[in-house]
This record gives structure tokens, C-alpha cells and sequence, in this order.
């Protein structure tokens, strides 16, 4: 599938999270997200969205890919290919970044992790065969080695305001002391896992890496903590509501191979501008001098209910403005949210646009 847009990709069967049954044994139903079938919903998507911002969300993560990159010139290797700045990242750190083409386009959102042996690079796996061979692909004179842990490897996710207690109670990993992408080898319910602070949805969050055949195991005993604190297993419906009420975008959905980084707003989020030369800097630099895009991913209030689908298009009177990428309900606002790119001159906050089934307000 090398070569396929994330769009194309989302046409080829998804695959399959690790913990089904555990979302069946709960009364999940599922549907497709990042190219793999996960739970969209447990209950009531609005029950859901409350128990995520008043105490504690649950949710299954197995959309990633993971990478491992070991020897002497790892993080020469990776400062130089990825738009975050590697070589500051010691051992227990982590930063965000993007894997562009030499054209500035998004191949992919990587999050890269250090560890005092190795480097650990977790992207999504809808993408996995692309990135993993575009990373390989710039290995020539340098003593790395690469090493897909896709397989081996499954993540799960809690986050909410009581994620912080019940992790400290669970493994003793204090998530306040920890900065974003920050990481630790912690004992969860006496399993071993990376722990790394990461948010989904703007609150205070974990994200859990560990061995597939303990995967379970670590469900369970996440499930039992968060119970405990009046928590429990969300769903991507309330999800995809929660993280468009934080204006967080989504890789695959809200940026793509299609955007460069500045189109789709993540020129201060992912990109260091002090580290050197990396595949693709030479069309960010211009455009930052330049001072501005034709288009640019903003967010949006939908004055109606009807929920447009990725791809409807926007107008500004009679000319077209954009197109929407992603939306949903928020229970929280009693308004439909969402995400488009937008021309320059209609990208403003306050702007109506037009759509077939009504207005939207750019936030």
C-alpha cells in the first residue's frame, strides 16, 4: 500500500483492535477510525463525553504503529528527518513531530520517545507501511537500525481530571510531574509498561505502551482504577466530540499528505525552528518568511444540527471557500463542531460560510 493517501487507505480493511473482546464483553458497538475498527460507543456518547471531563475516560489506542531505532547515529538520524528537535530529547523525554516529503507534505504525525539504549517512534498504523519504508529509505551511511515493534506492541489510554489520582494509586507515577510526552517504565497492576503523559482531548492524560500478550491484563486492571473513581470506557463517537471541543485535529481526518504544515496549523505545535536541516525545511522556511497560506484548517460552529461528512464543501456567497474535514455533536455545547480548510480571505474568526445544509461560524 505504499504510496496510497490516508484517504485511499481508509478504502482497505481495517484492522482489528487487540481487545475486542473486552469492548464486547462491555456492550460496545465499533466502527472504523485511523484504519481500525474500535469501540464508537459503550452507552450514551453524551454519558460518555461527561464521565471524560468530570472524572476519568478509558479508551483503546491500537491504531498505532511503533518503531524502534537503535545505534550510534539514532538521534543524529532522526533530528534529521523529522521537524522536532531530537537531540535536546533525553532519556525519559519525548517530543511531537511530522515526517514531511520533500515537498513539505504530511506523511505522518510521529511522536518520538527516548530511551537511554534506543528510540522509540510511534505513528498511526494506517500509514505504518509508508512511514516505516520512508524511514528505512533515509538510512544509508549512518550506523542505525530500525526495527518495526508494530507487532509485538498495544497501547490503551486514560485521561480526564481523576486520571492523575488513579494512576498515582495504581503504579505510583505522578502524571503532575511529568511534561507532555514525557515517558516512565512503570509496574500497572503488576504489569510492566511505558507510561508516557499525552493528552487526546486537552485534560491531564496517560497513554500505556506494553507487550501484546499483557495487553488484556492491563485492560482489566485500568478498568478496575478508573471505576474506582467514577470513570470508565469511552468511545471514539464521544472521543472525536471531545478533542473538536479542544480544537485538537486529527492525523488522517483533519491533515494528510494533501496539507503542508502551515495549512494545517501546526507550525508551533510540531516544528522547531532552531534545530538544523531536516527533509522538507527548505518549503516550511518558505513559507514562514513569506507570512501567510492560501489556506488554513480553522474550526467550526455548524448554526444547525444536521452533521456535514468530510469532503462537503463551504462557500462564501457564491464562491468556494473550502471543505469541511471532520465533525460531530458536542452534548456539552447543543452544537455541531467541526474542522475545514478555508481560503485566506474567509478564514477569519466570525465568518459565515455557507454549506448545503446550512451555515458555519469559523471559531
Amino acid at each position: 500500500m505504499t504510496g496510497l493517501t490516508i484517504r485511499e487507505l481508509r478504502y482497505h480493511m481495517p484492522a482489528e483492535t487487540l481487545l475486542r473482546k473486552q469492548h464486547e464483553e462491555l456492550g460496545a458497538t465499533f466502527g472504523a477510525f485511523f484504519d481500525c475498527v474500535l469501540p464508537e460507543r459503550y452507552t450514551n456518547p453524551a454519558v460518555e463525553c461527561r464521565t471524560a471531563r468530570e472524572s476519568v475516560a478509558l479508551f483503546d489506542t491500537n491504531y498505532h504503529a511503533v518503531a524502534a531505532f537503535t545505534g550510534p547515529d539514532r538521534v543524529r538520524y532522526l533530528n534529521a528527518v523529522l521537524t522536532c528537535n531530537v537531540n535536546d530529547v533525553t532519556d525519559g523525554q519525548g517530543a511531537i513531530g511530522l515526517l514531511l516529503n520533500p515537498q513539505g507534505h504530511i506523511l505522518a504525525e510521529i511522536r518520538c520517545l527516548a530511551l537511554a539504549d534506543r528510540l522509540l517512534a510511534i505513528f498511526h498504523r494506517g500509514v505504518q507501511q509508508r512511514t516505516v519504508e520512508t524511514l528505512d529509505k533515509f538510512i544509508i551511511m549512518d550506523d542505525v537500525t530500525l526495527t518495526d515493534e508494530t507487532e509485538r506492541l498495544g497501547s490503551i489510554a486514560m485521561e480526564g481530571p481523576a486520571a492523575g489520582p488513579a494512576l498515582a494509586e495504581l503504579s505510583g507515577v505522578k502524571l503532575d510531574a511529568m511534561m507532555e510526552h514525557s515517558h516512565a517504565e512503570a509496574s500497572v497492576g503488576g504489569i510492566s509498561c511505558r507510561v508516557i503523559r499525552a493528552t487526546h482531548f486537552g485534560e491531564t492524560g496517560a497513554e500505556f505502551i506494553a507487550p501484546r500478550e499483557q495487553l488484556a491484563a492491563l485492560w482489566t486492571a485500568l478498568l478496575r482504577a478508573v471505576r474506582a473513581r467514577g470513570g470508565g470506557p469511552v468511545g471514539y463517537q464521544a472521543l472525536n466530540a471531545l478533542r473538536l471541543e479542544a480544537g485538537i485535529p486529527w492525523f488522517g481526518y483533519d491533515f494528510d499528505d494533501k496539507m503542508i504544515p502551515h495549512e494545517a496549523g501546526l507550525e508551533t505545535s510540531h516544528i522547531s525552528y532552531t534545530k538544523g536541516c531536516y527533509t522538507g525545511q527548505e518549503i516550511v522556511e518558505r513559507v514562514r518568511s513569506r507570512g501567510h497560506v492560501n489556506r488554513r484548517r480553522v474550526r467550526l460552529q455548524f448554526l444547525g444540527m444536521e452533521l456535514p461528512p468530510g469532503g462537503t464543501k463551504l462557500f462564501a456567497g457564491k464562491q468556494e471557500a473550502g471543505a469541511v474535514t471532520s465533525a460531530a455533536y458536542s452534548p456539552q455545547l447543543g452544537r455541531v463542531l467541526g474542522m475545514a480548510y478555508v481560503r485566506r480571505e474567509s478564514a477569519g474568526t466570525g465568518s459565515l460560510l455557507e454549506w448545503s445544509g446550512g451555515e458555519a461560524e469559523v471559531t
